[in-house]
């Protein structure tokens, strides 16, 4: 059946991808500037090529949009949206956070979803209507029921505007909820939501292979994954909440003010 060969090929590709990273993290790199605060490495690189030449052998017909080397549109038939190396600016200061993130889309829609994290060996595995997993074993979101006990986590977006919407809203989120983490890898964040290791996250300026797999894991897992403004999280849309489900709408209500502080 194709969807079971999709799912063994988007595992065996991003630990193939994988094994790439974590081959090349402790030596040196050559990193560049593709834009402002967005790096890219030839790490980057090397795993995108191990995963495209592994799709494209298996699945010559289907779509690919990957972060690097770019690609179409999402295909009304079966798409994958790759990101080689999730948190490229973690890996170029040798900071352990990254992951390779490997979504399935069919008809714009999560079929498939895969985030591997190569150095603690960690993969979390999503199927339309078939639950999620981490290393084989099945997931759920965390029950957390309240905000103010909550972990949540967030990210920065490398625009200055963006940053400054999220100094915003931290204004908001800090007075009332646990406590807070940035990971600097989004895909990594979305996959622990669906883990229960963080109860929230949200994110501004989300492209479509930060999102592709995570939102599946997190749904898969129990979660919820919507825009800011509480409608249904599509991929392509850069605002996101992804939530354990309990503290969905009370984190919405949060974000949206008024300022604890004003």
């Amino acid at each position: 059946m194709e969807r079971i060969r999709m799912l063994q090929t988007a595992v065996e590709a991003a630990r193939r991808a994988g094994r790439v990273l974590a081959e090349r993290y402790p030596a040196g790199r050559s990193v560049s500037v593709k834009g402002y605060r967005d790096l890219v490495t030839d790490a980057d690189t090397a795993a995108e090529a191990v995963i495209l030449d592994l799709i494209r052998a298996r699945f010559p017909d289907h779509t690919i949009i990957s972060e690097e080397a770019g690609g179409g549109e999402i295909s009304s038939g079966y798409t994958w949206v790759v990101d080689p190396l999730d948190g490229t600016t973690n890996y170029a200061h040798r900071h352990p956070v990254f992951a390779v993130s490997i979504g399935v889309l069919e008809r714009g829609e999560p079929l498939i979803g895969v985030i591997h994290d190569p150095l603690r060996d960690q993969t979390f595995v999503a199927e339309r209507g078939g639950g999620a997993r981490f290393n084989g074993a099945p997931m759920h979101v965390s029950r957390v029921a309240g905000l103010r006990d909550a972990l949540v986590g967030l990210d920065w977006g490398h625009a200055d505007e963006v940053r400054e919407r999220i100094l915003v809203y931290l204004h908001r989120v800090v007075p009332r909820c646990g406590t807070l983490r940035v990971l600097g890898s989004a895909t990594l964040a979305l996959a622990y939501v669906g883990a229960g290791w963080l109860d929230a996250y949200f994110h501004l300026a989300l492209q479509p292979w930060d999102a592709a797999a995570g939102m599946l894991i997190v749904a898969e897992a129990g979660g919820r994954c919507g825009t800011l403004e509480g409608e249904h999280y599509r991929v392509g849309v850069p605002g996101c909440v992804a939530t354990n489900g309990f503290i969905h709408e009370e984190l919405l209500a949060v974000l949206r003010g008024p300022d604890v502080f004003a």
